[in-house]
């Protein structure tokens, strides 16, 4: 066995994650650093520019948050629990099949994205030059599709393999790159000439491609846990440890998205300012997300580890330990923010209905996001251990709750407090059904042990 995956298998649990989860977190936070840094330099292009790139943005989220959460998450933890289970050629097969499920997916993505594209912009409401400006961007992005995938398909490999730093350190890099080319290319520089919105595109997509080289390069030198030499057969059983956790967590993730979508359509009966006021109020649960993600890459590499390993005991303390300090983040979170909501919302907007809405939101759910960080950490020590049904059953009632919750608070005239203790009521479903079904045992329901762990009990 090698050293890391030794570390991932007896280190101290505590002290593992969080070592883990610092270069996580700051790739969370560069991330959404440069995402925000970006949106500037388009705004110099004029509100129809901003307006375009704003109707692209949640879609790149989506296929974003689906290639390296949810996919990237079903990656992991087959790499992990192959690695646990002494299988290192299995874990090679699984990383070459990661490469050809992104190589597939990224070619749907851009045969979706554009030949579905204009009209969906046209469906949100873009017309004139903001939609020739989301054409321009999506076109650009949404062409080089298969970059993104393989990005997240290869970082999620490496961190299967319990190797946090080098995915940080391409993404920090890159973006470090990314900030003034994007600008170079937006607006010109020297003799070549701006390319105008399509340039933002164009610098996301050599900031993906050179990533996807250097972490390519870097499995095909063997120099970690892992060596991609020949490419294998193509078989359906790498393919299913891959998709039966992706396919589920894609689900979950677009809960999420569908959730808050339609709170905001209820919150619309009481005009633009409470709409302004409950989106900006939300993007602090959007921050939420990336922040766990930090922390649940490691849980799910340990848990799927152990889970490998045969240790079922040490996956269930990974699992706890990781919950107690995702509830402890988000839980500070959401009480400052509900204790002092006007030093968020602030900083986006100073229209006193909006603050009224807005604070409105965070003073009644932002008690409840503690519940976040152990709906998601769960979630995410779930994919490690391979069983992600609950997580869904999770997700689901979370939106039957929120949405069906709202819509009957408009029914009864509970206006937008109703509304509000619903999105709280589903917070609370989702950390309790991950947690209740965590404690009742389900992750190892008729689950045989992996044969070496069985190999290994029979000769102790």
């Amino acid at each position: 066995m090698d050293d890391r995956t030794r570390r991932l298998l007896r280190g101290p649990i505590g002290p593992t994650l969080l070592r883990l989860a610092v270069p996580n977190v700051l790739v969370m936070l560069v991330q959404a650093g440069v995402g925000l840094i970006e949106t500037a330099f388009v705004a110099g292009l004029g509100t129809d520019a901003l307006a375009g790139m704003a109707l692209v943005f949640p879609l790149v989220m989506t296929v974003q948050m689906i290639s390296a959460g949810a996919v990237g998450g079903g990656v992991l933890s087959a790499v992990a629990r192959a690695l646990g289970a002494g299988r290192r050629e299995a874990a090679e097969a699984v990383a070459w099949h990661a490469v050809a499920i992104g190589l597939a997916l990224g070619l749907l993505t851009t045969a979706l994205a554009l030949a579905f594209g204009p009209a969906l912009y046209r469906t949100m409401g873009a017309e004139g030059a903001t939609l020739a400006a989301a054409c321009a961007y999506g076109g650009v992005v949404f062409a080089g599709a298969v970059l993104i995938w393989l990005f997240n398909a290869l970082a999620a490999v490496i961190r299967g393999t319990g190797n946090m730093a080098l995915p940080a350190a391409v993404t920090c890099t890159g973006a470090a790159v990314l900030v003034p080319l994007s600008p170079a290319l937006i607006f010109g520089v020297g003799p070549l000439p701006g390319l105008g919105i399509a340039g933002g595109g164009v610098a996301v997509l050599a900031y993906y491609a050179v990533g996807t080289a250097v972490l390519a390069r870097y499995l095909r030198a063997g120099r970690g846990v892992l060596r991609l030499g020949r490419p294998p057969a193509l078989a359906w059983a790498p393919a299913r440890e891959i998709l039966r956790v992706g396919a589920a967590s894609s689900l979950v993730s677009l809960t999420t998205n569908v959730t808050i979508a339609t709170a905001t359509g209820l919150v619309a009966r009481f005009g633009s300012s409470a709409v302004a006021g409950y989106g900006t109020g939300a993007r602090l649960e959007y921050l939420l997300v990336p922040l766990v993600f930090g922390l649940g890459a490691p849980i799910s590499a340990m848990v799927g580890t152990s889970i490998g390993a045969g240790d079922r005991a040490r996956a269930l303390r990974v699992a706890w330990t990781g919950a107690a300090l995702a509830v402890g983040l988000t839980e500070t979170i959401g009480l400052a923010a509900a204790l002092w909501p006007d030093l968020f919302l602030r900083v986006f907007a100073t229209d006193p209905a909006m603050l009224g809405t807005g604070a409105r939101y965070l003073r009644e759910v932002g008690p409840f996001y503690g519940f976040v960080g152990l709906g998601l950490s769960l979630y995410f020590a779930a994919q490690g251990a391979g069983r992600i049904g609950w997580p869904l059953a999770a997700g689901l009632t979370r939106l039957t709750l929120a949405v069906g919750g709202g819509w009957f608070a408009l029914r009864t005239g509970a206006g937008l407090d109703g509304i509000f203790l619903a999105q709280a009521l589903g917070l609370v479903a989702l950390g309790s059904i991950n947690a209740g079904s965590v404690a009742a045992g389900v992750w190892f329901r008729a689950r045989p042990l992996p044969a070496a762990s069985l190999a290994a009990r029979s000769g102790a």
